[in-house]
């Protein structure tokens, strides 16, 4: 009965002066989808940031050599070749899934009437799955490619067009490369573009590693890539792969083996210190909400200081008062938190709705958002409450 009071008396007071609550309630609207929304700016910024790294290829060792003898017939013998891929495959075959290498080279084809320049990269049945390539049209190289020595290309999708106006038009068509026809079998592209910063450019050409063989000087397997079953095993094996290939060539030779986890840990701690400063950046926002909250309820105990008189001339308690107060302070924080809720998830479920990508929201930051408005009422209101509590009856009633 007595919080009932104090709820009932609050609500009273804030209809007498709803333009006045609504322009106090309306900071701790903004700083309530703030916080919802800065979090769910960055789980979507990280969702993002993870997915793009992991689609270049899930539990990915790659490796390349970094050194070599001055002399240069030993500096062609420290390259990864062919034999290291099979034997990557053959010593660790229980902690992996695939294995396979990539040999580039160039050549100059006809395009639009012009000779240009692109890549060629020699590569096998496995590069696919390992590096998720994404097949447009027709298909991949399978293993009777590789085996057999056939002379079939893939491009890749820019390049296509480029040539035949349309990815599908390509299929069938020929193409020659070091003075050999080739026979275009497909088109593909990255499943995340890596704007020509791996093997793959924009306009590359996919034939098997055993036919480009021929048309290379050195045989240099650049990069090896090896995709292993379990996240938990990658860096054990990228020490394997490295000891495997420290034995197979002279003791000068040196090879760098890296994995995606790096950068993916990297990713997340920038993930996380860009969360946790935007969520500072809130709580300031809420802050000044709360110190608006305290303001105007100091301005309220000071118009209505006649009126605490006589509750308390009429047998009020100071704790009846202190409630009160308390209570209404509350009311404006629950009521801008609860529609700063709504404004914080209703933003992102917009998105999906209308443009059609999944913006995820967490639960967790709406049950803080509405827990900080909580204690953003409770610890600004406690002062201008306990003022209004601790007033002298006579003198309150005195007061014009």
């Amino acid at each position: 009965m007595f919080l009932g009071e104090a709820v009932r008396f609050s609500a009273q007071a804030l209809r007498a002066n709803p333009v006045r609550s609504l322009l106090t309630g309306l900071g701790m609207v903004i700083g309530t989808a703030s916080v919802i929304l800065v979090v769910t700016i960055s789980l979507t910024s990280r969702d993002y940031i993870l997915e793009q790294i992991e689609g270049v290829g899930s539990n990915i060792i790659f490796a390349y050599c970094v050194s070599g003898s001055p002399n240069a017939a030993t500096a062609e013998g420290d390259f990864i070749k062919m034999e290291d891929v099979d034997a990557v495959r053959r010593t660790l075959a229980a902690d992996t899934v695939a294995a396979t290498g990539v040999m580039s080279s160039f050549d100059d084809i006809p395009i639009g009437g012009k000779l240009q320049n692109v890549k060629v990269n020699g590569t096998d049945q496995d590069y696919q799955q390992v590096r998720n390539m994404i097949v447009s049209s027709g298909r991949f190289l399978d293993s009777s490619d590789v085996t057999g020595r056939e002379k079939v290309a893939l491009l890749t999708d820019h390049l296509a067009e480029r040539i035949y106006g349309t990815r599908n038009g390509a299929d069938g068509q020929t193409v020659r490369l070091f003075g050999v026809r080739f026979t275009v079998i497909g088109t593909f592209h990255e499943r995340v573009e890596t704007f020509g910063q791996s093997e793959v450019e924009r306009d590359t050409i996919v034939v098997p590693i055993t036919v480009l063989r021929y048309f290379t000087p050195v045989e240099r397997i650049d990069p090896l890539y090896v995709q292993v079953r379990s996240a938990e095993t990658v860096e054990r094996t990228a020490a394997r792969v490295e000891e495997l290939l420290e034995s197979r060539h002279r003791p000068g030779a040196r090879f760098r083996v890296d994995t995606l986890t790096a950068i993916l840990d990297a990713a997340k701690n920038i993930s996380l210190i860009l969360s946790l400063v935007l969520i500072l950046v809130s709580a300031i926002t809420l802050v000044i909400s709360g110190i608006g909250i305290m303001n105007i309820m100091l301005v309220t105990v000071t118009e209505r200081t006649r009126e605490i008189g006589v509750r308390l001339a009429v047998g009020a308690s100071a704790r009846m008062i202190l409630m009160q107060f308390l209570a209404e302070a509350m009311m404006m924080s629950l009521a801008g938190g609860a529609l700063g809720i709504a404004v914080g998830v209703a933003a992102p479920l917009s998105v999906s709705l209308f443009a059609g990508i999944r913006i995820p929201i967490s639960p967790l930051a709406i049950v803080v958002a509405f827990g900080v408005s909580c204690l953003v009422g409770l610890v600004f209101g406690i002062l201008p409450a306990n003022r209004a509590a601790h007033l002298n009856p006579t003198e309150a009633l005195r007061y014009e």
